[in-house]
């Protein structure tokens, strides 16, 4: 088969194609014939070193795919050969066929093709559990969500207002604030020119957000504590704007008894994404199909113009997600 090889770690010229043996299912998993792949942040992380792989994972770049089931590890009852599915893949999802456990895997939506599909499983499974999940987000409270136009962000925008949230965003142009606007957001708020904590107490009469869904990290620690409403959670999904916060004012954490969480996904055991996918699928998937939630695609690009699709990620000049057209 062929699949993107990561000789060595450095910028998206690296990433190379080569021919490769098919990859063999492990109890537990299926093989899939892929068609189209989504592209997303850490494979960029992966590329420059900074999110390597799990020791039992392919170190092929690829973190979500869809396409046909084409072989069956022991022990799968879930799925069938020719099922259509979409999957998180642990690894691996830049190739012509991608082992995936079969617990982190779902069927197309009604009415999906591969490449509908494939833009879901990292950015669903990331919202759910952290926006949700982790962070209780419940109808009739507010969220704040950094990067509103990025392949999360519509995401959580559209799944929040779905699940009754009222919703604030940041986004860096005025093209991104309508976009987000247009998916939900009662305010979109242009970091460039605008301060999203005043926005958002002017929004909130004072009294703040419930929850903050943040993927800037130190950057932004700060004022997200003062964004938030007594008993509000910050959810931090993403470091882009740093990792490590100095002289940090701790006292709303106390005062206004926030709960700061986080986490990210490929660490997480199989039994926590088996509960995050079956979560999708009884509380989410008919909503995709009805077409009250649905993923941003910015563009979709051939398998061969990897390197193409790395670089529009890393310019953020995109608005939802990037797909490669793989078979």
């Amino acid at each position: 088969m062929r699949h993107v090889d990561l000789p060595n770690h450095g910028g998206p010229e690296v990433m190379r194609l080569v021919e490769g043996p098919l990859p063999v299912p492990r109890a537990g998993e299926v093989l899939v014939k892929v068609e189209a792949a989504g592209v997303n942040r850490p494979d960029v992380a992966q590329r420059q070193g900074a999110y390597p792989p799990p020791k039992d994972a392919s170190p092929i770049l690829g973190l979500e795919i869809a396409g046909e089931i084409v072989a069956l590890g022991e022990g799968v009852t879930d799925f069938e050969l020719g099922d259509r599915i979409c999957a998180l893949a642990n690894g691996g999802g830049y190739a012509e066929y991608c082992c995936v456990p079969a617990t982190q895997a779902l069927p197309f939506p009604k009415g999906y093709d591969a490449v509908k599909a494939a833009a879901l499983p990292e950015t669903f499974f990331t919202v759910w559990a952290n926006l949700f999940q982790m962070a209780g987000l419940t109808e009739g409270e507010t969220v704040l969500i950094h990067g509103g136009s990025s392949g999360i962000g519509t995401t959580a925008i559209q799944l929040a207002k779905a699940f009754g949230a009222m919703v604030y965003t940041t986004a860096g142009s005025a093209e991104k604030c309508a976009a987000c606007m247009d998916l939900g957001a009662v305010r979109a708020i242009n970091y460039k020119a605008e301060d999203f904590v005043e926005i958002v107490k002017e929004e909130t009469q004072g009294r703040g957000v419930d929850v903050v869904l943040d993927m800037i990290g130190a950057a932004y620690f700060d004022r997200n504590l003062q964004a938030l409403a007594k008993d509000g959670c910050l959810s931090i999904i993403a470091f882009l704007g740093g990792s490590t916060v100095e002289k940090a004012n701790l006292a709303p954490i106390m005062v206004k008894r926030l709960t700061v969480t986080g986490s990210t996904m490929r660490p997480r055991t199989a039994e926590e994404k088996r509960a995050i996918r079956d979560d999708l699928m009884t509380q989410v998937w008919a909503r995709l199909e009805r077409g009250e939630v649905a993923p941003v695609i910015h563009t979709v690009l051939p398998f061969e113009d990897v390197v193409e699709a790395h670089r529009l990620m890393e310019s953020s000049e995109h608005i939802g997600k990037i797909v490669l057209q793989v078979g």
